[in-house]
């Protein structure tokens, strides 16, 4: 359209040498010279969108929005990145932390988003990354699905304006964790993992209910109240400690969380310690979907000495969420299948092992000797020395043979000969 325009002014200008020079012909073309101009600004200002992308492509061209995360497939850092597309994330809390785990995920090209929130955008949350002033009054989710369409079409993007603590909005919570697949060539539908962004107890144990009964996969994450600490969690129903298994002192006490915040007190909150949280959940998400690097179970961040904790969770046997003790002896039951499936992959990957050379041959020339062998001919080198030489010091292996001595033979006149030796010295 911009070319378009261009030539139009270029024309006019054709038009004005061409025509007479008279007032009323001046006045015409300046006057449509002028509203081209205008088109012409008003082109510029509109965003521009990005068409959608059928196969992602490694192809290193500036058109290409998916070139440099291709790259991490050519560096062997990922089997198949491609394989993102076929994938479904839940966020759960599309706040400081849910946002940008959101914008993250549908920049490195995930295939479906599912946005959960009830609250609406403020100016009050200018704060944080993601939202943007004109978005106030906005629910989070109609924001959310704004901005990320228009960062990525690829996206099919869910979203779902309610509170899962509700009754009506757990059933819907629910429901739609398990529902259809997005993609005719998957198997099952149902999502692949539950992102907890939420910034309260009870709306984490309705996510841990849920994913209890469903047997699904999740991460949790949080920041604290004084915005200078937070941690992201893996819990695998049945494997790992659910959020129940281990409550809060707070909560094993018996008092209400509701009761804790006060009117016209509300916590601190820092864009920079949530964006590092955000970073750290969606790079376990990533690792988790695409199955490269280590998983953490849990990983703390303290922003004031720069400390990343990490530990493991057992669940409790006496846990007191009835679902989680279900997984927990489904889990037990198929253990020995799934050791046996692990030990056996793993002898087959050694065996698949054995049968090619460690190193190949390569452009500098470099080869792998066995280490037996290169004793052996050190041993020989060393041994061998040019014609007219000959060794000052013992050589190692002496070293190591026990001396051979000579046998000592006595005689009498040896001691004749002492004995007449030391008579001379006396009379001396």
């Amino acid at each position: 359209m911009e070319l378009e325009l261009k030539e139009m002014l270029h024309d006019l200008e054709t038009l004005r040498k061409a025509l007479p020079d008279h007032p009323s012909n001046q006045t015409l073309i300046n006057k449509l010279q002028s509203h081209v101009e205008h088109v012409c600004s008003l082109a510029k200002s509109v965003p521009v969108r990005r068409s959608k992308v059928k196969d992602m492509s490694a192809e290193v061209v500036d058109s290409n929005p998916y070139s440099r995360l291709m790259a991490l497939q050519r560096m062997g850092i990922v089997e198949n990145y491609e394989r993102i597309r076929e994938f479904s994330v839940a966020i759960v809390g599309i706040g400081g932390v849910g946002s940008v785990a959101a914008e993250m995920l549908t920049r490195c090209g995930i295939g479906r988003l599912l946005l959960y929130d009830y609250d609406k955008v403020e100016l009050a949350n200018m704060n944080r990354l993601f939202f943007r002033p004109e978005q106030c009054g906005m629910t989070k989710t109609d924001a959310a699905v704004q901005t990320l369409a228009d960062i990525n079409p690829d996206v099919v993007l869910e979203s779902y304006t309610l509170n899962i603590t509700t009754v009506q909005g757990f059933n819907t919570f629910m429901s739609s964790l398990k529902n259809k697949a997005f993609r005719s060539n998957k198997d099952s539908g149902g999502v692949d993992l539950v992102l907890s962004c939420v910034d309260n107890y009870e709306a984490r144990m309705v996510v841990n209910q849920a994913c209890n009964e469903l047997g699904q996969t999740w991460m949790e994450s949080g920041v604290s109240e004084n915005a200078v600490s937070g941690h992201i969690q893996l819990l695998i129903p049945g494997e790992t400690a659910c959020f129940a298994c281990a409550p809060p002192l707070v909560v094993a006490s018996g008092v209400d969380e509701r009761t804790l915040k006060r009117e016209g007190v509300c916590a601190a909150s820092l864009p920079t310690t949530m964006g590092v949280v955000a970073g750290l959940l969606v790079q376990n998400t990533l690792k988790f979907l695409l199955k490269f690097g280590h998983v953490s179970p849990y990983l703390g961040y303290n922003a004031l000495k720069d400390f990343f904790p990490t530990m493991e969770m057992k669940p409790n046997p006496q846990c007191s969420n009835a679902a989680c003790l279900e997984r927990q002896k489904e889990y037990i039951l198929a253990k020995p299948a799934r050791d046996a499936a692990a030990k056996a992959k793993m002898e087959a990957e050694s065996l698949s092992a054995a049968e090619f050379p460690l190193h190949a041959d390569n452009e500098w020339n470099i080869s792998v000797v066995d280490d037996s062998e290169a004793d052996k001919s050190d041993a020989k080198s060393s041994d061998f020395l040019p014609e007219g030489l000959m060794r000052e010091l013992p050589t190692a292996d002496d070293f190591q043979k026990p001396p051979v001595s000579e046998p000592t033979v006595s005689s009498n006149d040896d001691l004749d000969e002492l004995r007449k030796q030391l008579e001379a010295l006396n009379a001396a």
